[in-house]
This record gives structure tokens, sequence and C-alpha cells, in this order.
């Protein structure tokens, strides 16, 4: 296995994106203090899973995202890429190449990747388990770590030699396994808690299954009694179904009797209609035939007004016509008789009068009459119809019933 290719873009302060080649003639990366050598190591060390903020000498994982200068532009995103060749098999994996990438967001986001497939933290560390590769492990060795050895700081030597003969991952899994059998322990204590608490529901649980047990035979007993009861109560409503049938039957004749009766009624008050037309037809001439009379009547005393002013004019000048009344006796004795004619028929105008006003009256009290009976007629009618329609209100709660 050997470290091939490392990309840095907007970590710390490599604003654009840095790609250091590790060929076979690279032996080391030198330069000014300033320049970015320790923050090469950094991100080797926070790719490959790094938490403490203060082993990548930052605050905040914000402050590993490039910040921005004068003329450049913050970055919203640090991203490392870590190649590794894998030629010889020895990183568990079937890649010939394989490549480690992490990101940061300013948003807050993070996350890991594996050959561009995203993937868990606890993915990187199992993949670098066996080959010395971590993060507290002396393949990355950073400034004060030097002196650390010399000083053998909290046993530092030894952890160096134990990292070395390959030690360290046994001991990295004797704690793990032994985190899993604390895990275990309380488990399984918890385990014999759960296992009293059901052993004192159990008999509370028989109980509730009894309880089920007859539940359930009751619930069938009642589905079968509730079956006979739903047969029984459509037995009745088949016969409540033919007994309505029944009075709508009897109903439905009645209704036909009583529409015929009203047909009949209605037939005859038709027929009173039109006689009750034709006598006011018959009332209107004999009233046309009155006003003609009466208008002969008025006519005739205009003219008997103008014979009694030639009556009058007449006596005026019958001083002045005595000498010629002996010479118009004759004419006189004409006059006499025409005046006693013209009276003659004024006075059978008038009996003819006192008759037509009699037969007058006498058509009016008919046409009153009449008109009585046929208000009789119409109550009938109107009488009938709110039965019609009581009978049809009674079949249509027959039918809904």
């Amino acid at each position: 296995m050997r470290l091939k290719s490392l990309e840095i873009k907007g970590f710390k302060s490599f604003a654009d994106k840095t790609i250091v080649s590790f060929d076979d003639n690279i032996t080391g990366i030198v330069g000014p203090n300033g320049c970015g050598k320790s923050n090469i190591v950094d991100s080797i060390r926070w790719v490959i899973g790094e938490q403490k903020i203060s082993q990548l000498r930052s605050e905040n994982l914000d402050s590993l995202v490039f910040n921005g200068s004068k003329t450049r532009s913050a970055s919203g995103l640090a991203e490392v890429n870590l190649t590794f060749e894998n030629t010889k098999g020895l990183l568990p994996t079937e890649f010939s190449t394989v490549t480690v990438t992490r990101k940061f967001y300013k948003s807050g986001e993070s996350e890991y990747r594996l050959n561009d497939v995203q993937c868990r933290l606890k993915d990187i560390q199992n993949l670098f388990m066996d080959t010395g590769i971590s993060t507290d492990s002396y393949a990355i060795i950073e400034l004060g770590m030097v002196d650390d050895l010399i000083k053998d700081k909290d046993n530092s030597r030894r952890k160096m030699l134990e990292q070395a003969a390959g030690i360290s991952i046994y001991k990295t899994r004797k704690r793990e396994a032994k985190l899993k059998l604390d895990a275990t322990e309380q488990d399984l204590a918890r385990i014999e808690d759960l296992l009293f608490e059901i052993n004192n529901q159990l008999k509370a649980l028989e109980s509730q299954a009894k309880k089920a047990e007859k539940y359930h035979e009751i619930k069938k007993d009642y589905r079968e009694i509730s079956i006979e009861l739903a047969k029984a109560a459509l037995e009745g409503f088949n016969l409540s179904y033919k007994e309505l049938n029944e009075q709508q039957e009897i109903e439905t004749d009645k209704k036909i009797k009583l529409e015929a009766e009203i047909a009949t009624d209605e037939a005859a008050l038709e027929k009173e209609k039109l006689v009750f037309v034709e006598k006011e037809k018959a009332l209107q001439a004999m009233q046309h035939s009155f006003n003609e009379m009466q208008q002969q009547v008025r006519s005739k005393e205009n003219d008997k007004n103008l014979s009694a002013q030639r009556l009058e004019h007449l006596k005026e000048k019958e001083t002045s016509l005595k000498s010629f009344l002996d010479k118009a006796a004759g004419q006189l004795k004409g006059i006499d008789e025409s005046i006693g004619f013209t009276n003659l028929q004024v006075e059978e105008e008038e009996n003819s009068l006192a008759g037509l006003n009699a037969q007058l009256e006498q058509i009016r009290n008919e046409v009153e009459a009449k008109r009585k009976v046929l208000d009789e007629k119409r109550l009938a009618l109107d009488n009938l119809r709110n039965e019609n329609q009581q009978i049809q209100r009674s079949q249509f709660d027959a039918e809904k019933k």
C-alpha cells in the first residue's frame, strides 16, 4: 500500500484546488515557515477521521474552511481527497485504487466518501485498522510529536513501538470487545429484570388469556344468536312487506275509485259550467233586448214629450185658432184620434217594460241560485281533492315503510 496523491480544496489556507502527487522520486515537502506544510499534515489527519479540533490547530470546524482574504472571496466548502494504491491488497477491498474523501460545508453538513460513495466514519476506520494508519498513529508525525518521543510523555515510546509491532490494533480490538462485553452484561442484567417482571405478569396474562378465550366463545355464541335474530327479523320484515303491499293495493283501488268519482264530478261540473255559460249568454241577449226596449221607451217618451210640447203649443194657439176650428173640425178630430192612439201606445210600452223588468228580476234570481250551486260544487270538489292528497300522502308513507 502506497500513498498516491493528496487533493486539497478550500481547507484552511488552500483556497484553490491543490493536488500533491507522491511519486517514487518525492521524499518530502519543504518550504519556509508559514507556507502551509503543517496544513498538509492536518488535512491528512482530518480526512482519515480526526474529530478533535485542537489536534488540527483550530478553534472550530468553521475555521477549517478558507475564510477569504483581501483579494479572494471565502469558500463555502472544505474538501480533502486522499488516494492510496492498493496493488498488494493490504486494504480490505477489491479496488486497486482507494480514494478517501471528507467534505465539510459552512452550513454545518459533513460527509465521508469512499471511492466517491457516501459512507460512515466507522467504515473508514475499519478500512485502515490493520494498516497502522490512524489519527493517533506515528505514521503521521506532526510538530511536537518528536519532543514527546524524546521526553517519553504519556508512554509515547511504548505506543510507537506497539504500533510498529502491530500490537495496538489488538489493544483496540480488545477495548472494543470489552466495551461490547460490558454492554452485553448490562443487557443481560436488563433481561433478568425483564424476566422477573414477565414472571410477575404471567399470572395476569394467563387470566387475561382465559378471559379472551371466554370472550371468543361468547362472541361466537353472540354471532350465532345474532344470525338467528336477523333471520327472525327478516321474516317479520317479509310479513310486514306483504301486508304493506296488500294495503297498497287496497289504497290503490280506493285511489282509482276516488279518481273516477272526481272525474265524474268534474264532468258534471263542466256540464253545469256549460249550462251556466249558455244561461249567461241568454241573459246577455235578454239584457240586450231590454236595452233596446229601454231605448225604444226613451224614444217614445221623447216623442211623448214632443207631443206634449206640441199640445201645449196647440193650446196656446187654441185661442187664436178658435176661428179656424170651425173650419178645421175634421182636422181636430183626426188630431184627437192620433193623440189617443199615441197614449194607447205609451201605455202598452209601459206595460211591456214592467213585464221585462219582472222577467229580468226572475232571471237574476235564477243566476244567483245557479252561482250558489256552483260554489257548493267547487267546495265539494276541493274537499275531494284534499282527501285525495291525504290518501296519496298515506300511500307514500306506506311505500316508504
